[in-house]
């Protein structure tokens, strides 16, 4: 437990309502490293449309630190607290941080998706996303891999070749 307490770990914040990119600009500003997940959608307003970026989990920022140092990221204008089951917060694994990241670097097109927690777990074997595991669903006779990220029950589908993956 002494250890776990001083070793860096993804923790998912929960934010307030359209506050995810001004807690990210803080923790930078930290020096706490941030990761807000952005999709780019397009708005319409009365007299014009604009492609605009939005968070892809609405309320929900990730972030980098220690357990011990949880207080400077507490007091960031806009975070409610710290996600998590049971008395404490619980740490977002590494390998799903990761495959956010990869996604995220990918020209594919991405966007939200319901949760899942049932369906085939699948790893992808080939292309821009190789060893990232996600869930196969398949939507209108296309697949798609649904990237999850378990303890904020959000999730984020990517269309996807069905031969560039495998059953895990």
């Amino acid at each position: 437990m002494p250890d776990e307490v001083h070793t860096t770990r993804w923790y998912a914040l929960r934010t307030r309502s359209r506050h995810e990119k001004l807690v990210r600009d803080h923790l930078a500003g930290q020096r706490i490293e941030p990761l807000l997940p952005t999709v780019r959608r397009l708005s319409q307003w009365k007299d014009r449309k604009k492609e605009i970026e939005v968070p892809l989990f609405s309320c929900y920022c990730f972030a980098r630190f220690a357990w011990q140092d949880r207080t400077p990221v507490l007091k960031v204008p806009g975070v409610v607290g710290i996600v998590g089951g049971g008395q404490r917060p619980e740490p977002i694994p590494d390998a799903e941080i990761e495959a956010l990241k990869s996604l995220m670097a990918s020209k594919l097109p991405y966007d939200a998706h319901p949760y899942l927690r049932e369906g085939m777990v699948v790893e992808v074997t080939r292309g821009p996303l190789q060893g990232v595991r996600g869930i196969l669903l398949r939507k209108e006779k296309r697949h798609r891999l649904v990237i999850s990220v378990h303890l904020i029950q959000q999730a984020a589908a990517v269309e996807i070749d069905a031969s560039n993956i495998t059953p895990i």
